[in-house]
């Protein structure tokens, strides 16, 4: 068996959905909590709560500035104002409502659903050698990395946290032509995004699944107006990232922009593959819903789904052959493979009369039996091919291009019962670099391995 996170991202993704959408599938409160209490800057609460979008029951994550609290990105979307859609279909709360003050003295006021009032006054001593000039919303990438630094999270959340602003640097060094550490960061620099991303780097680790499964993001059509003034949907940062990650993106006939740039660097961060299993279980199903209100509803759906053992039915045909060479037979397993074979061998034997020849072996689908039957009278001196249909227990495995100290090569990742990876380097990658670089193959070959399991 083997758990994932399937984020279903029909309606986009942005941080504040992402957050919202993990909290509602079980990660801690508290932890995240912690996490915030201990973030080094000014002016922020934050609320949880549940709300109803499109009648659906989901969660709802924000963060809820002391100046300034409504959507820029919404007020300029399509070039003209937006104040009056501003309704979020959030009339409906129940059960909990989180208000944390960050007034550096780290207020916090929360009200239960039982009336129970906890009232917390925290002084943190922030001295990191800074000065608490970070209430302007253009910040650098030092300076972000310098904040989530001194935030109380595992080693995991701030690897994954200072991954996704990685991530959007570049994207934002590349759309202005500048080079990372010249890089201002603008609504991503806002204490709102930094607040969404350590959330989100906070809940991924806490619910402790690193298989993550997003197919495609759906992002919408138009155009939006920024400080740079108006641009297309998907804005060039999201675009960036897209084409870095190779992130499936799915444009739908709506004017809005659905995948916002800390989506997409989120997804880019967090998604290990990009196809669904053929078959799996649900174990639990969050849903956070969004800000903006658009014609399709802004909900981002994430699952923790279950993969069973990977059953399929293949074919085996084998033959006795006594009176071909080995060039010839060699040649034979050439054509089978390129023909579509899953596998090929032989087997030394003895037949009647003690004659010496090989049992020939072929493993393919149902589909491609008369194509591997048709090679087998062609090319051999056979007479007849005896058949068997074998159903099979296999690994759930993927081929995935990796980077080495030497290049990229491809290679087979396999994942056990269990739930650990083996990774099996291509022949034919290895062969290449080993040519390239003058190295002997074992050598080569564990070099890939070793780039494998750190990726």
């Amino acid at each position: 068996m083997s758990k994932k996170l399937y984020f279903e991202c029909n309606s986009g993704i942005s941080g504040d959905m992402t957050v919202a959408a993990l909290l509602d599938l079980g990660a801690d409160p508290c932890v995240l909590k912690t996490a915030l209490d201990s973030l080094p800057v000014r002016g922020f609460q934050y609320e949880i709560k549940k709300v109803k979008k499109a009648g659906l029951d989901a969660c709802d994550f924000s963060v809820i500035l002391e100046q300034d609290n409504h959507d820029h990105d919404m007020e300029y979307l399509h070039g003209h104002d937006h104040e009056n859609d501003h309704h979020h279909e959030h009339d409906h709360h129940h059960e909990h409502d989180h208000h944390h003050e960050h007034d550096h003295h780290h207020e916090h006021d929360h009200h239960h659903e039982h009336d129970h009032h906890h009232e917390h006054d925290h002084h943190h001593e922030h001295d990191h050698g800074h000065d608490h000039h970070h209430d302007h919303e253009h910040r650098n990438l030092k300076e972000i990395m310098h904040l989530i630094s001194h935030v109380e999270m595992s080693k995991g959340a701030h690897c994954l946290a200072e991954k996704i602003f990685m991530i959007l640097g570049k994207a934002e060094a590349k759309a202005h032509g500048v080079a990372l550490e010249e890089v201002h960061f603008h609504e991503v620099g806002a204490v709102d995004s930094i607040v969404d991303i350590v959330a989100t780097a906070v809940c991924m680790d806490n619910l402790g699944i690193d298989e993550v499964v997003i197919p495609v993001l759906c992002e919408g059509i138009g155009s939006v107006r920024c400080q740079h003034g108006i641009l297309p949907v998907p804005v060039p940062a999201t675009a960036n990232i897209v084409e870095e990650a190779r992130l499936n993106l799915k444009i739908i006939d709506v004017e809005g922009e659905f995948v916002t740039p800390t989506g997409a660097a989120i997804a880019a961060a967090v998604k290990t593959e990009d196809k669904l299993p053929e078959r799996f279980s649900i174990l639990k199903i969050g849903l956070g819903a969004g800000k903006r209100t658009y014609e399709r509803p802004s909900l981002l759906r994430i699952m923790v789904i279950e993969t069973e053992e990977v059953r399929d039915k293949i074919v085996k045909l084998e033959t006795n052959v006594d009176d071909c060479t080995g060039e010839n037979l060699g040649y034979v397993m050439e054509c089978l493979m390129k023909a579509g074979a899953r596998d090929v061998h032989y087997i030394p034997v003895y037949m009647k009369k003690n004659r010496p020849a090989y049992q020939l072996n072929v493993i393919c689908d149902r589909d491609k039996v008369a194509v591997m039957e048709g090679i087998l009278f062609s090319e051999t001196t056979t007479i007849g091919i005896r058949r068997v249909e074998m159903e099979r227990t296999v690994l759930e495995r993927e081929k995935k291009n990796i980077e080495t100290p030497y290049g990229s090569a491809m290679v087979k990742v396999c994942v056990t019962p269990d739930g650990n990876k083996r990774y099996y380097p291509e022949y034919e990658s290895v062969a290449e670099l080993c040519h390239k670089y003058k190295m002997p193959f074992g050598e080569m070959y564990h070099i890939v391995a070793e780039a494998g399991k750190k990726q």
